[in-house]
């Protein structure tokens, strides 16, 4: 079976409208959340593909987020397994920083709707085509500055990168195609998480868009599955037990 490792920070963030359509095609999924003290993956070995969710502070920030080298290993080994990866907000940023992005903490709330416009880099590819035209919701915390050789295929009305796709297995997405109405209504009730002074009005613009919300995450993923050819199942490594007789 097809089985995707989720790199998760905050229980309010997760795969959302994403999971269905994982669940659809018989893929199974496991979380990981540092954010519990849970241990990150050690190989890339028993999985066959890797999503790295939002999170509530800037990836700059080592002190809010102790699991940010962990998690750079661990897109490095996806990168040298030769297995898809797709980061989400903060894991877009985490991507840029990978590929030699430069991160900064400002703004700290980038979140915002906007129309998504494909660029001459993203021309023939799926999720670029599949976006183009379409209202997205952009959420993360901080920035990152593309590095020289890594073009945008994905900008926003003034002309930001909200999509990337550094490497043929891995896209970068700074729009949020998992996110529900529900989602942020949890974000605004976390503990001590701090949100956009406008997350009313964002919230608001989730539900108004619903539909074409939903519609949008069912073509990111129909894109994502064609470009990183998701269903196919990679080899896995066996696991070995270990039985000491007396």
């Amino acid at each position: 079976m097809k089985q995707f490792a989720v790199i998760q920070h905050t229980y309010s963030e997760f795969l959302g409208l994403i999971e269905n359509q994982l669940e659809k095609r018989d893929i199974g999924f496991v979380y990981f959340r540092p954010f519990v003290g849970q241990d990150l993956p050690g190989s890339a070995g028993q999985f066959d593909a890797l999503f790295v969710l939002g999170g509530q502070d800037p990836p700059s920030d080592h002190e809010k987020n102790p699991w940010h080298d962990d998690e750079l290993r661990l897109i490095g080994l996806f990168r040298e397994a030769r297995r898809p990866m797709v980061g989400l907000g903060y894991g877009a940023l985490l991507l840029a920083e990978y590929e030699g992005g430069s991160l900064s903490p400002e703004p700290f709330h980038d979140a915002y709707w906007t129309t998504a416009h494909k660029t001459p880099a993203g021309e023939g590819d799926a999720l670029a085509e599949a976006v183009d035209g379409r209202p997205v919701l952009v959420m993360a915390n901080g920035r990152a500055a593309l590095p020289g050789g890594v073009a945008p295929i994905v900008i926003d009305d003034d002309g930001r990168w909200i999509a990337i796709r550094p490497d043929p297995m891995a896209y970068g997405l700074l729009f949020r195609p998992e996110l529900k109405p529900g989602m942020i209504e949890d974000m605004i009730m976390e503990a001590k998480r701090k949100t956009p002074a406008d997350i009313g009005d964002l919230l608001t613009g989730a539900r108004q868009h619903w539909g074409d919300m939903q519609r949008t995450t069912d073509q990111v993923i129909v894109a994502l599955v064609k470009e990183l050819d998701l269903m196919v199942e990679r080899r896995k490594m066996p696991v070995f037990r270990l039985s000491i007789s007396e």
